[in-house]
């Protein structure tokens, strides 16, 4: 087993691997006894340092066992990302959160209104758009690779033809086709791609060195094969002008890092716009459950814990903090299991976390 460690103090680090270890027990259920998941990682951070311990394979035929630089699809904690470039654009006077998105599209697109109002960035980022989860003409030619073929202009013919069914702002629902046009919306306006402007913006600062969304070749001999809820492979996911809803890819170390400017353990220069991110609130109508810009928020247990998860084909994620405490954790694992228990447990132990049993 692979792990990293930074403690610098040795009291420190006999109470961190007490938790380290409980979560050991969860990957060997999951992996070993449950036959639930072929690789998990599981990343945790506090002021006293980080770790990572992995646990299973790479791959259902590889058994090399995934650790910090290993690579995953972290899917729908893109989000998070996209939200950032906004923030940091608001921060540096280039947008206005009440921008109409609309304003950074091509002229002949028509972004849908109802009763005067205009869908804005901020509303694409907290989920308030109106718009449903996925764009109605949304036809795959690969439903193993579902979103490589949503280009731009199928993007636009949805905008100029979707009617908007309640008001902007009205109600909380959670959009791909929402998010992915706030990172499309936000690239034009930064002349670059969604990968770059990412690249330039968040990864570089916080020196994010294996978070891409185009493998390079060192990049592919370290990214884990993604896996179905029968632990068979599947193909990873390439997305197009919806890249902003959910195509990076990345490592636990470099989430730990993100994590880590988040709850302000490390300085970094996007610490303003990550402040901004956490200043809105919106009700989702589930009980205890808030949105912030793109991150939600659990208030249970006395706790308030920040997060995103993500799921693709082969790969589901978790990734949250509790910024009273300034604990986070990152948990990738390369098959289709839910992992947010993990997450939510290993940040707040009144959290329950599921054990299966021992498969025949």
């Amino acid at each position: 087993m692979n792990k990293r460690f930074f403690i610098p103090l040795l009291i420190a680090a006999a109470a961190i691997c007490a938790g380290l270890g409980e979560i050991k027990s969860i990957l060997i259920n999951r992996v070993d006894e449950g036959k639930k998941a072929v690789g998990i990682v599981v990343g945790t951070i506090d002021a006293k340092g980080r770790q990572v311990i992995g646990y299973g394979r790479l791959a259902a035929d590889n058994p090399a066992q995934p650790d910090g630089g290993t690579l995953f699809e972290i899917g729908s904690i893109t989000k998070v990302f996209t939200s950032l470039v906004l923030a940091d654009m608001i921060e540096r006077g280039e947008v206005k959160p009440d921008d109409p998105v609309a304003k950074y599209l091509p002229p002949s697109v028509t972004v849908p209104s109802r009763n005067g109002k205009q869908i804005t960035l901020l509303d694409l980022s907290m989920q308030i758009s109106g718009l449903p989860r996925m764009p109605n003409n949304f036809k795959p030619k690969d439903f193993a690779n579902p979103y490589a073929d949503y280009d731009p202009p199928k993007l636009y013919e949805f905008l100029s033809g979707y009617t908007l069914t309640r008001d902007i702002g009205e109600k909380y629902e959670y959009s791909n086709v929402g998010v992915g046009l706030l990172g499309h919306a936000l690239s034009r306006k930064a002349g670059m791609s969604y990968e770059e402007m990412v690249r330039q913006r968040i990864w570089k600062p916080l020196g994010m060195n294996s978070t891409t969304v185009t493998l390079s070749a060192e990049q592919q001999k370290r990214m884990s094969t993604g896996h179905n809820a029968l632990l068979r492979p599947v193909k990873n996911w390439d997305l197009d002008a919806l890249a902003g809803a959910g195509a990076i890819r990345s490592t636990a170390d470099d989430i730990l890092k993100f994590l880590a400017a988040n709850m302000e353990l490390t300085d970094s220069p996007l610490k303003a716009a990550m402040r901004r991110m956490r200043t809105v609130h919106y009700d989702t109508g589930v009980p205890d459950l808030e949105i912030m810009m793109a991150w939600h928020v659990w208030h249970k247990y006395g706790t308030d814990i920040v997060w995103h998860n993500g799921g693709t084909a082969g790969f589901r994620t978790f990734a949250g903090f509790d910024p009273a405490k300034k604990t986070g954790v990152v948990v990738l694992c390369n098959t289709q299991l839910d992992c947010d228990d993990i997450g939510r447990h290993a940040l707040e132990s009144q959290w329950e976390v599921k054990r299966f049993p021992s498969a025949q």
